[in-house]
């Protein structure tokens, strides 16, 4: 049984759409007016138990870098029982997430890649309306308080279109957490184990792994690995132009880039038009597996989607080993449809990854699935078409009858504006770090 009254609700429960919200990122300066800060934070946060129905729900989240873990004078010992990858952080991580480039570290927005970035706030609400008062509180928590300063901010939004910048209906596909009650998307896929998501739990190994110590600070917790991804939608509109002779041509490469149209309708279930009301329809949108399309015929293997969940794809490894909660969040303007030039406006998407082991999950998906093509059984050395580190040389491979078509010089769509790895305690476990006497 998962202690729904002890877990953040944003670590599990699926987000209203539309929304608004933001992303504050805090810096703490004095250790006691950390533990002071997670205090006054701890009334405004919902457990899990909230009510199903996202629509009616506004509600803050708050995770916790390595290093602020190390402000709020954390003993040593509790320190030492996160895993590596927490303890070293994003930026040290970038060489095998695919950060290079522009989207190295050393190009990052500050604060993220420094040692700064201590907490991560997240407000979301259906409305700004709603929105606000939860927003004000959590603002309370921290701008009455000397010894903690709020040093990045970020808003942002789904649309009612539910499209991201690029066009694409988002937010479409997320995993059933076995105990939450909470369905997933895909009524073909079986809940996943809770310790899959969340510290404390059996995992789909029947494996019950090791939490931070002590209990109280790593049970019902989770990882966030947080990214500010800019989309470079100019260029990716100039990119199909270039390699289509119609606009309908543009359509049909741009959806076997994603896996789906832009409407939402997957490939695997429409694969030569597009069908806006299944687009839509969020009982049919996600409803089915690839183990009919072996060869990517429907949906390319190495597209997007289907990368980051290959489902029941013939894959090296098990695909359930790998799930994550992924949600995505746009920030800026929105491109005016048909405009190919570059306005010079930051635009994109907020990404957090929400899982129990940050390398088993994030950090191989983003390494083996997003950067490398041999986990298919597809051409070696291709990467995700939308946002894979492509570097103009790349290819897309789209398997197709009598001969495959490759789509090449595949420049970099998406650019990692900064990132960081979080953990989300339990409120159990934020009440330990607020009564901490170090």
């Amino acid at each position: 049984m998962l202690e729904l009254d002890d877990i953040q609700n944003g670590a599990i429960h699926p987000r209203p759409s539309p929304y608004v919200g933001a992303y504050i990122v805090l810096r703490i300066d004095d250790r006691h007016a950390g533990r002071e800060l997670l205090r006054r934070l701890i009334p405004t946060l919902a457990d899990a138990t909230s009510p199903m129905d996202p629509s009616r729900q506004a509600w803050v989240s708050v995770g916790l870098s390595f290093q602020g873990l190390e402000a709020l004078g954390v003993p040593q010992d509790s320190l030492d029982s996160f895993p590596l990858a927490f303890q070293q952080g994003m930026a040290a991580r970038a060489a095998e997430l695919g950060d290079v480039g522009d989207s190295a570290p050393e190009n990052w927005e500050k604060p993220f890649g420094t040692p700064d970035v201590h907490v991560g706030l997240s407000a979301l609400s259906p409305d700004t309306a709603r929105l606000e008062p939860v927003l004000a509180r959590a603002r309370t928590a921290f701008e009455e308080l000397s010894g903690v300063t709020a040093i990045w901010h970020l808003d942002c939004h789904v649309l009612p279109t539910e499209k991201e910048a690029f066009g694409f209906r988002d937010g479409i596909s997320h995993p059933a957490v076995e105990g939450s009650g909470i369905p997933g998307s895909n009524p073909r896929e079986q809940p996943i184990k809770a310790g899959e998501f969340l510290l404390g739990y059996p995992n789909e190994r029947r494996e019950l792994p090791p939490i931070p110590r002590p209990e109280v600070l790593g049970k019902n917790g989770t990882y966030v690995a947080f990214r500010k991804l800019h989309q470079r939608v100019a260029a990716f509109r100039q990119y199909l132009k270039a390699n289509s002779s119609s606009p309908e041509e543009e359509d049909f490469l741009a959806a076997k880039m994603m896996g789906r149209w832009q409407s939402g309708a997957p490939l695997a279930l429409c694969p030569m038009h597009d069908d806006p009301e299944l687009g839509a329809d969020p009982k049919l949108n996600n409803d089915f597996l690839y183990n009919d399309d072996p060869q990517g015929l429907k949906t390319p293997a190495g597209s997007h989607i289907r990368r980051l969940n290959p489902r029941d794809s013939e894959i090296s490894g098990f695909a359930r080993f790998h799930r994550m909660i992924r949600r995505g969040t746009s920030y800026g303007p929105m491109l005016p449809p048909g405009v190919i030039v570059d306005d010079g406006a930051e635009r994109g998407l907020a990404f957090v990854f929400v899982g129990a082991n940050l390398e088993r999950q994030f950090e191989f998906v983003q390494s083996e699935w997003v950067n490398k093509g041999q986990f298919f059984h597809g051409p070696a050395g291709d990467k995700d078409p939308i946002a894979g580190a492509n570097s103009g040389s790349d290819r897309f491979t789209i398997p197709q009858q009598p001969i495959r078509r490759r789509l090449q010089g595949l420049p970099a769509f998406v650019v990692t504006r900064g990132g960081e790895y979080f953990f989300v305690p339990g409120l159990r476990a934020l009440r330990w770090l607020a009564d901490l006497e170090t």
